[in-house]
């Protein structure tokens, strides 16, 4: 039952962005949709969040670090009622606080992100306040494969398997495409998951589009006690939409009404 939920749910993630990237005339609507899966398990299923209260103390802290994704991070917002979901229309509109990239104006977002490399070492520092305060609630990190280019989210990892953040989760959207080409083109980062593994990080290597893999690796037990986790997820940039998939092009272009409509046909016949 909670898979056919957020199966439902990752479908209306698709179906908004595609909308909001199309009204808008923006950018990432590969990147939203590499992620629509993960972000329906993780609202749908994990995070320990309130829309009524989005800052109560004792919340679980999700922080996505690739926040040139805001869309699809708006649409699951409004889905879960911290914004409305006719608040969407106004995306990327002059004076909308639904800017390009998330923006903690918005109620439920933690962290201003879109400067790719920051989002993990917050999330590393909030994960160290938990623990100094004996609190129980979790931190999540999301990012793309791309930022792990930079060298802040190495030291971050560091850091994180010294202090023994074991309440600290990242989760890499393995989509192996970046901006300007392939990862394996623009800096190789294979053998990922042994990568992790050599800084003491306990590793969950799965398909980031299977819900089940997914809520397996969110909240069963750590693959190493004491350490933090990461979940190196397999994903497609523009999955779900057949031209748009696998293509760099769909990191920067928006849908013209022809294809909004033949993506959204799509989406509704896998539904």
């Amino acid at each position: 039952m909670q898979s056919i939920e957020t199966n439902a749910l990752a479908h209306r993630l698709r179906c908004h962005a595609l909308r909001m990237t199309y009204q808008a005339r923006s950018s990432h609507i590969g990147s939203c949709l590499s992620i629509a899966d993960i972000l329906a398990v993780l609202y749908g299923a994990v995070l320990q969040v309130d829309p009524a209260r989005p800052d109560f103390a004792e919340r679980d802290r999700f922080l996505i670090s690739k926040g040139h994704a805001a869309a699809i991070v708006y649409a699951v917002l409004a889905e879960k009622g911290f914004i409305p979901v006719a608040e969407l229309d106004t995306y990327c509109d002059d004076g909308s606080r639904l800017a390009g990239h998330v923006t903690d104006i918005v109620p439920g977002v933690e962290l201003s992100t879109g400067s790719l490399g920051h989002g993990l070492p917050v999330a590393a520092g909030m994960a160290l306040a938990a623990q100094r305060d004996g609190a129980k609630w979790r931190t999540f990190c999301l990012l793309s494969d791309g930022e792990l280019d930079e060298g802040s989210n190495w030291e971050a990892i560091q850091f994180a398997q010294h202090a023994r953040l074991n309440s600290l989760i990242a989760i890499v959207d393995y989509n192996k495409i970046q901006s300007f080409g392939t990862v394996a083109e623009v800096s190789n980062l294979h053998p990922l998951p042994e990568k992790f593994g050599a800084f003491n990080w306990g590793v969950h290597e799965i398909d980031g589009h299977d819900h089940a893999a997914l809520l397996a690796a969110l909240v069963g037990p750590p693959p190493l006690p004491e350490r933090p986790t990461v979940i190196v997820a397999h994903t497609v940039k523009g999955k779900g939409v057949s031209f748009m998939e696998n293509l760099l092009a769909w990191h920067y272009k928006s849908p013209n009404a022809e294809q909004l409509a033949q993506g959204l046909a799509e989406l509704e016949a896998l539904s």
